[in-house]
C-alpha cells in the first residue's frame, strides 16, 4: 500500500503549534531530534503472565461487528498498537514508528469527503472472548471541519460496528507534576476546552465505563517497557533544540523536576475510579508547572468528541500516555509547545506501547475467557 499523505496533526499536533502565528514555511520545518538509545519494542512473552497474544481474526473489506472499538491517531501510536495487537511476537524496531502502512489493515474510504481522502485504516483481532476492531484514524478535530467528520465517523462505527465500548488511546501532553513522561492515565470523561470561558463552565461528557484492574494489579508490570530516556540523550535533544531554535536554553530549564526522564517503571493510573477528565482542544493548549490544567488528567485532541457523540448510544473510555509532561511555566510560550513537540516526536512509540499494553489489558478483563458478553442495550 502507499503511504498515505501525512496530516497536520502527524506533523505538528495542534495542541503545541502556535498555528496563527507561525508562517506556512516556519509551520513546514519539523524539529526531529535524533537520539543514541533507541532498542526495539520487545517481543511479548505473553506466557509469563498467563495470557495468549491476541488472535488475528479475517478482517472484510467492510467495517464489521465488533465488540469493542480501539481507536488511535498519529503513525508512532499506529505502530505500537501493531505491535501489541498484530504483531508481538517480535521485536520492532524504533525505524517503525513513522511506517505509514501495515499487512492486513483495511482502509475505510466509503462515502469519504474528497477532502478528507479516507476515514480510517481498520483491523480485526480477538482478545479473549471479546472481538476488536482496531482503527487508525484519518480525521481529526482540529482540522477544517473535523468536528463534523469525527462526529460522523464515531456514529458510523457506533451504527455499523455496534460496540460494546470505545476505546481512545495514545499520546498525550502531561497536564499533572507527578506524571513523567511514559505515565499512562485511564479515563471515562472529557472536557472540551473553550477559550475566554472558567474551567468549571467546560462540556465534559462522562460514561458509565469504569475498567477492571484484576490483570494490572497481579502481574501485568512484567511487560511494561521503560521509556529509554538517558541522560546523554536529553542533553543531546536540548542542543539540538537551541541550534534548531537559535535558543539557549538549559536542560534544567526545558526539563522540569526532570518529568522527561522516564520512571524505573512507567505508572498506570485508573482516574476513572474518580471520574478525572482529560481534556481535548483544537488550537495551542499546553499544561505548564503553574498548574493551569492540573485538575485534568492529559491533554490531547479529539477524545472529547468522541465522548459526546458516543453519549446514551455506547460507552466510552480513554487510554493516554504521556508522550510529553507537563512544561515549565517560566518558557515563553511558543518555548513550551516547541520542547513538547521535541520529546514526544523522540519517544512517542515508546509511550505508546505501555498504552496499548493497557488497553489489551483492560480489554482482556472486560472479555474473560468466554463468549462475548452481551451487549450494552441501555446506559
Amino acid at each position: 500500500m502507499a503511504k498515505p499523505v501525512p496530516t497536520t496533526e502527524e506533523l505538528h499536533p495542534s495542541r503545541l503549534v502556535l498555528s496563527a502565528a507561525v508562517s506556512a514555511a516556519e509551520f513546514s520545518r519539523k524539529f526531529v531530534p535524533s537520539i543514541s538509545n533507541t532498542p526495539d519494542l520487545p517481543a511479548i512473552d505473553w506466557g509469563t503472565i498467563g495470557q495468549q497474544a491476541p488472535q488475528q481474526l479475517n478482517t472484510p473489506a467492510q467495517l464489521p461487528q465488533a465488540d469493542a472499538v480501539v481507536i488511535t491517531w498519529a503513525e508512532a501510536e499506529w505502530a505500537a498498537m501493531e505491535h501489541v495487537f498484530c504483531s508481538s511476537t517480535t521485536g520492532m524496531p524504533y525505524t517503525k514508528r513513522t511506517t505509514g502502512s501495515w499487512p492486513g489493515w483495511i482502509k475505510y474510504d466509503q462515502d469519504v469527503p474528497s477532502a478528507l481522502g479516507y476515514w480510517a485504516y481498520f483491523r480485526s483481532v480477538q482478545v479473549g472472548g471479546g472481538k476488536l476492531l482496531l482503527l487508525k484514524s484519518n480525521v481529526h478535530y482540529a482540522t477544517a471541519q473535523g468536528e463534523q467528520y469525527l462526529e460522523t465517523l464515531v456514529d458510523r462505527l457506533i451504527q455499523k460496528v455496534n460496540p460494546k465500548l470505545i476505546l481512545s488511546i495514545g499520546t498525550a501532553g502531561g497536564a499533572r507534576t507527578t506524571d513523567p513522561i511514559g505515565t499512562v492515565n485511564v479515563v471515562n470523561a472529557a472536557a472540551l476546552y473553550e477559550n475566554n470561558r472558567p474551567q468549571t463552565s467546560w462540556p465534559k461528557d462522562t460514561s458509565s465505563w469504569v475498567p477492571q484492574w484484576n490483570l494490572i494489579d497481579k502481574k501485568f508490570e512484567k511487560l511494561l517497557f521503560p521509556i529509554p530516556t538517558t541522560a546523554a540523550d536529553l542533553k543531546s535533544i536540548a542542543q539540538q533544540f537551541n541550534t534548531f531554535y537559535d535558543s539557549n536554553y538549559s536542560l534544567s530549564r526545558l526539563n522540569p523536576d526532570n518529568l522527561n526522564a522516564g520512571a524505573s517503571l512507567p505508572a498506570i493510573n485508573n482516574l476513572a475510579k474518580k471520574g478525572t477528565p482529560l481534556l481535548s482542544t483544537r488550537s495551542f493548549v499546553v499544561a505548564n508547572t503553574s498548574g493551569n490544567l492540573s485538575n485534568f488528567a492529559v491533554v490531547e485532541m479529539d477524545d472529547a468528541i468522541i465522548a459526546r457523540t458516543a453519549a446514551g448510544k455506547t460507552l466510552y473510555g480513554s487510554i493516554r500516555n504521556v508522550s510529553d509532561p507537563i512544561q515549565n511555566a517560566d518558557l515563553p510560550l511558543n518555548f513550551q509547545g516547541y520542547w513538547g513537540e521535541a520529546i514526544y516526536t523522540a519517544y512517542g512509540m515508546y509511550t505508546s506501547y505501555n498504552g496499548a499494553l493497557t488497553a489489551w489489558a483492560v480489554l482482556r478483563d472486560l472479555f474473560g475467557n468466554g463468549p462475548s458478553p452481551a451487549r450494552v442495550t441501555s446506559l
